[in-house]
């Protein structure tokens, strides 16, 4: 797979897609919003004014993609607490910013995952195969945020915290069952930087 990235005139990105690219971005979108779930008025069709002042969890996920997606914003990797009071107190102040924030990062996430999704649908019925999908910078904007969580949560099942933990990938053999997730996972990351130098001043 290969493709990538480049500027278009007053802003915004192109990039040629086959049927095989937009079949993968596509289904990797559609398990993405599969595990972000539903909001509240689609789960519940709740009043949208009680909606808007709603509390999210407190709790981090369990599923380990979904804590690396929705992470605490206090403590984690290289701020480690000095004692159990600051563990503790690292805990509730992300709890409290879990609640008032993660409805909204979910609901963003969905939506950059679903402008994915309907620009790749678009593409297709016009084109009837692959072709050359142009975004404005709007668009652009929404589909870099879906890269970053689709390569986050094929980081999380690879068992990838950080860029040089992905060395080791790259010697895989061609039989081992992680390489075909490896490859979306590096592909991804091919075309998030490609996206990403488009939309550099």
């Amino acid at each position: 797979m290969s493709g990538h990235f480049e500027s278009l005139p007053g802003g915004g990105a192109s990039v040629a897609l086959d049927d095989v690219e937009i079949s993968i971005i596509r289904s990797l979108a559609v398990q993405l919003l599969e595990l972000i779930g539903p909001g509240p008025a689609e789960d519940g069709g709740e009043d949208p004014l009680a909606e808007l002042f709603a509390e999210g969890p407190s709790e981090p996920p369990s599923d380990p993609v979904l804590r690396r997606l929705f992470p605490d914003a206090y403590g984690g990797p290289g701020g480690d607490p000095a004692s159990l009071e600051e563990a503790e107190e690292q805990r509730e102040h992300s709890a409290e910013f879990r609640r008032f924030t993660e409805n909204d990062l979910r609901a963003r996430k969905r939506e950059d995952a679903l402008a994915v999704i309907r620009s790749l649908d678009s593409l297709a019925s016009a084109s009837g195969e692959g072709g050359v999908l142009k975004l404005s910078r709007e668009e652009s904007g929404r589909w870099l945020g879906a890269l970053n969580d689709l390569r986050l949560a094929i980081a999380s099942r690879l068992d990838v915290l950080h860029e040089d933990d992905a060395d080791h990938l790259y010697q895989l053999p061609d039989d081992d069952p992680r390489k075909p997730m490896v490859m979306a996972y590096l592909w991804l990351g091919g075309l998030q930087e490609t996206l990403v130098t488009t939309l550099m001043p």
